[in-house]
């Protein structure tokens, strides 16, 4: 039996908690969707009830208060670019935004919907035919990891370019639902669990990105990828460090959720890259071998640190 499929276009954040509450499982909110419609048309998005939420006036726009820049999670990678505080404080997210897609993507793609984008597999990001011959895996409700041949762990690879930068710079983000906003630093929204890599349900709006002002960063910033446009990254690469000599690096693509490493400027690099590499758990799912991805973690972060030193 076809079950009903919605699609439902909401214009304030009342409507959209209501619309949400309403379609408490298989509902998802969505935007730029330039990820999120492919995972559809391939089967892999199995979400019954979209909710528009690109006309909610309070998720957009740019400003600073507080000593920190509030970034709306509706604002598309392309306008960030045209933010002058953004251009001087921030140039590192300008640069993880440029790496994303193509120029007709990122007019299109929300900073919020990149934040939240779904991890990915080879194994995963198929056409249903494709992952029905193969067999299913843990993240399409099979019994075994395919990269692994394990049944208890999703190693499915964290995507998202933005987020590791925003990291780097002590982001957080708030979020909405139906139970009030909070405020939580970006890295706290993933879980490490490759089948459901977020700590938030799909009823929970990320309404805003907010970053320190006046850090005065130095950073570095690495994507390993195919080909320089479209290809989604595999390993990324993001190090930051601020004026009171701390130092924080950031890498995606090599596990299921975003890893963290802070530390001084002065401290052991050696030990720092040995330290990422032990943290992240790459496995044989992705265009690049395991071996290559963990040699090229050692290339970047080598890079990386001579340049913010530079």
């Amino acid at each position: 039996m076809v079950q009903e499929q919605t699609y439902t276009r909401v214009f304030t954040l009342e409507e959209a908690m209501h619309q949400a509450s309403g379609h408490s499982t298989k509902c998802r909110f969505i935007a730029g969707g330039t990820d999120m419609m492919v995972n559809k048309f391939q089967g892999n998005d199995t979400t019954l009830h979209f909710i528009d939420i690109t006309r909610i006036k309070e998720l957009k726009g740019i400003y600073v208060e507080n000593n920190y820049l509030r970034i709306g999670a509706l604002s598309t990678l392309d306008e960030l670019k045209h933010s002058e505080v953004i251009q001087k404080e921030f140039p590192l997210l300008l640069e993880a935004a440029h790496s994303v897609g193509s120029p007709l993507i990122r007019r299109t793609a929300t900073l919020g919907g990149n934040i939240l984008c779904e991890n990915r597999c080879i194994y995963f990001n198929q056409s249903e035919w494709w992952r029905e011959a193969v067999g299913y895996c843990l993240k399409c409700s099979g019994n075994v990891c395919i990269a692994t041949g394990g049944k208890k762990a999703c190693f499915s690879e964290f995507a998202s370019d933005t987020a590791p930068a925003l990291i780097s710079m002590h982001a957080q983000v708030k979020l909405l639902s139906t139970e009030g906003e909070r405020l939580i630093p970006l890295e706290d929204l993933y879980s490490g669990d490759g089948v459901k890599p977020k700590t938030i349900d799909n009823s929970t709006i990320l309404a805003e990105i907010r970053l320190p002002l006046y850090q005065n960063f130095k950073y570095a910033f690495k994507k390993l990828r195919l080909r320089e446009s479209l290809e989604f990254t595999s390993l990324t690469t993001a190090v930051c460090l601020n004026d009171h000599d701390r130092l924080r690096i950031v890498l995606g693509g090599i596990d299921p959720k975003p890893i963290v490493i802070d530390a001084k400027r002065d401290d052991d690099k050696e030990e720092l890259i040995k330290t990422a590499l032990k943290k992240g758990r790459a496995v044989e799912n992705d265009m690049f071998s395991r071996s290559y991805r963990r040699e090229m973690i050692r290339v970047f972060l080598t890079n990386c640190f001579k340049h913010i030193e530079t």
